[in-house]
């Protein structure tokens, strides 16, 4: 199945992207079939051939969600745009917050206790 998506180009944070037709499952920097044009997301601007998208689109390519709402502002689609989903970030569980990476964690025992012995709570003696 054919695919109109970005393959990435340019420099370390300094993204800009091709606009290709490729298969489905190709690999990043696998040879395209046809390049139809360019994205840059700094200055949000895009050269799209509109002949060739056009046919691309009508034989059955299935354009990616960001290259379809970049199609629509252009005016190839006359649709309205789809909304993209964002990977999220991964961070700690909800309610808990990462301590600092120096900062020793709290509620640890102090070294002198080994695991076998616990304190009771209020009177200082220990079980063995």
């Amino acid at each position: 199945m054919l695919a109109i998506k970005f393959q990435r180009i340019g420099k370390k944070h300094q993204p800009s992207f091709r606009i290709v037709v490729a298969e489905k499952r190709s690999k990043l920097l696998s040879p395209p079939v046809e390049d139809l044009g360019y994205y840059d997301p700094f200055t949000k601007s895009a050269a799209v051939k509109k002949e060739r998208a056009a046919y691309w689109l009508g034989i059955g390519a299935q354009p990616t969600p960001t290259v379809h709402n970049v199609f629509v502002k252009e005016g190839i689609l006359s649709t309205s745009k789809i909304r993209v989903q964002m990977r999220k970030k991964k961070s700690a569980p909800e309610g808990e917050s990462a301590p600092p990476k120096g900062a020793a964690n709290a509620s640890a025992a102090p070294q002198g206790e080994t695991g076998a012995k616990t304190a009771e709570a209020g009177t200082g003696e220990t079980r063995a």
